[in-house]
């Protein structure tokens, strides 16, 4: 799929839980070369903090899917949760029979897989220290925050080609 908005050049995702479980949301965005945004969120009742981390990641691999990327592109994030298990505990979950390594089934397992499933071979992680004056961090956290606790934001949005089909 081609974009009139150029490559995807960069991308970030956070998650948010008030209370753990809890209300949850989860925001993320993508930047495109000629400076446009694509700005998104969910909210679900009862969550955790983590599940919201996953979904945000998630969402946007399934979004970067079809797009156009420049080479290596990161998606920045401020969970270590979703980095070590994306890039490295989910290959032995997988070989245990999605097990821990006490014995326990995984959390999260159904996101987990999702994840796995929708692997993006030149899209990777980067972490970014959460609340440390990153603007694509802290405006994602911003989107997370709002719809955990259903207050009104406005998005950015990039405009799509309704000709397509």
């Amino acid at each position: 799929m081609t974009n009139e908005h150029g490559r995807v050049i960069a991308a970030a995702t956070d998650g948010a839980c008030s209370g753990n479980p809890g209300p949850g949301g989860w925001g993320a965005l993508i930047r495109f070369e000629d400076g446009a945004i694509d700005e998104f969120g969910g909210f679900e009742a009862k969550t955790t903090n983590n599940r919201m981390e996953l979904k945000a990641a998630l969402i946007v691999l399934q979004k970067l899917e079809s797009l156009e990327r420049i080479p290596n592109l990161k998606i920045r994030t401020d969970s270590k949760y979703l980095i070590d298990g994306y890039e490295t505990w989910i290959k032995g979950w997988k070989k245990k029979g999605w097990k821990t390594a006490s014995g326990k089934q995984v959390l999260n397992q159904d996101l987990w897989e999702a994840l796995d499933n929708i692997r993006l071979q030149d899209v990777g992680l980067q972490y970014v220290k959460g609340h440390s004056g990153d603007p694509d961090n802290e405006r994602v956290d911003n989107i997370a925050v709002s719809f955990s606790k259903k207050i009104s934001i406005h998005l950015q949005c990039v405009a799509r080609n309704t000709n397509e089909h």
